[in-house]
């Protein structure tokens, strides 16, 4: 019993903390901490669809490096530039960027009158097309960060697929954010145009985040009309079919975003996460593994974010094992933001040794703000 109730509050608790993480990224102005090799070079691929050429892509890494930037830092040249700069010269080798963000706001230009642009309010990034060719010239891939089902804007114009209470009307979370039914297939072509388009820009990698159920807000009070009584991991494997099929004749490289406790959890945590219904759809995994958002004695441990080689040590060995036989598409998401403890050059570089103690090369941190720590971004394999 006590299990259960310490389980129930970890999923709480992470996603409160991951919840105001992605929130401060949607406000907050950057100078942080970047860099690119030599060695990719781009190649030419056809739309998806009906297409001329037209964007270029790299091959992925054979270890990614990666930081990420908000659509409201893409759209800031000055801004931008002073963070290229500033990495310049590490290891880092991706760059991942939001297209759609945790509020539904899509970044990206598009002739598609079906893209919800309009709502961009100062985030969209006329110019990504270039600035995704610029970051290949300089060597970097590429990766377009989409969040899925949390879709507040998408929610207002069509409340009929949304997450409702059981009056019918549109449930929102604690934060006021509504979310979509995961079994909505109309959301699901939504999502896949949204895809389509950023991979034509020239994006190397979609990356889909907020796939999952909602877990924060008045949980007796919600309805779910389109998935109804199936079964939450079933549904969201029909997605991951779904999307997997909508590419699976492209070179899109796909990857989705995991609780980081989804490693150690072998059930879905009420929330439809289950990571060998996700390994068969997808290239790449990316478990948020970030200590701050692991409960009090976790594993053992008093202040799990004070302790950062262990829990990123635990859950990537634990992934390591439960992925079998395609350990190397697990790729996680490491804390580089104060939570919970002061984070610092060694205990970002000790998430990172944990990954590589654990058999894996490839990493991306994390940091809301987009300041990222100089003294960490040398340290690689």
């Amino acid at each position: 019993m006590k299990m259960k109730k310490e389980k129930k509050f970890a999923t709480r608790k992470r996603f409160y903390f991951f919840l105001a993480a992605v929130s401060l990224a949607a406000v907050l102005v950057v100078g942080g901490y970047t860099l690119a090799p030599k060695w990719a070079k781009a190649t030419y691929e056809r739309e998806l669809g009906t297409g001329e050429l037209r964007g270029t892509h790299l091959p992925t890494p054979e270890a990614v490096r990666g930081i990420y930037i908000t659509s409201c830092v893409a759209s800031a040249k000055t801004i931008r530039e002073k963070i290229l700069k500033e990495i310049e010269g590490t290891a880092i080798n991706s760059i991942v960027i939001d297209v759609k963000d945790y509020s539904g706001r899509i970044s990206i230009p598009t002739e598609d009158p079906t893209l919800v642009t309009k709502d961009s309010k100062g985030c969209f990034v006329k110019d990504m097309e270039q600035f995704v060719a610029e970051l290949h010239e300089k060597g970097y891939y590429v990766i377009g960060r989409i969040s899925v089902f949390q879709d507040p804007v998408y929610a207002k114009l069509h409340p009929e697929l949304a997450v409702q209470k059981k009056d019918g009307s549109v449930w929102k979370d604690r934060k006021g954010l509504a979310f979509i039914d995961v079994s909505a297939r109309p959301f699901w072509d939504y999502i896949v145009k949204i895809g389509k388009e950023s991979y034509n820009l020239g994006f190397d990698e979609l990356n889909f985040d907020y796939m999952r159920f909602p877990t924060d807000g008045d949980m007796k009070d919600i309805n779910f009309p389109w998935t109804l009584d199936m079964e939450k991991k079933e549904a969201l494997r029909q997605f991951f079919g779904y999307l997997h099929k909508q590419f699976r004749d492209s070179k899109a490289v796909l990857s989705v975003d995991f609780f980081g406790m989804t490693t150690t959890d072998t059930g879905d945590m009420n929330i439809g996460q289950y990571l060998e219904f996700a390994l068969p759809y997808f290239d790449y995994i990316a478990p948020m593994v970030y200590p701050s958002h692991y409960p009090p004695s976790w594993n053992g441990l008093a202040n799990p974010a004070a302790n950062p080689y262990e829990v990123v040590k635990y859950s990537m060995e634990r992934a390591y094992m439960r992925a079998s036989s395609t350990p190397h598409k697990l790729r996680p998401w490491l804390q580089d933001f104060n939570l919970g403890a002061t984070y610092t050059a060694d205990m970002v570089m000790a998430q990172m040794k944990a990954v590589y103690d654990s058999g894996l090369t490839s990493w991306m941190l994390w940091s809301p703000s987009n300041k990222y720590t100089a003294g960490a971004l040398n340290f690689a394999k």
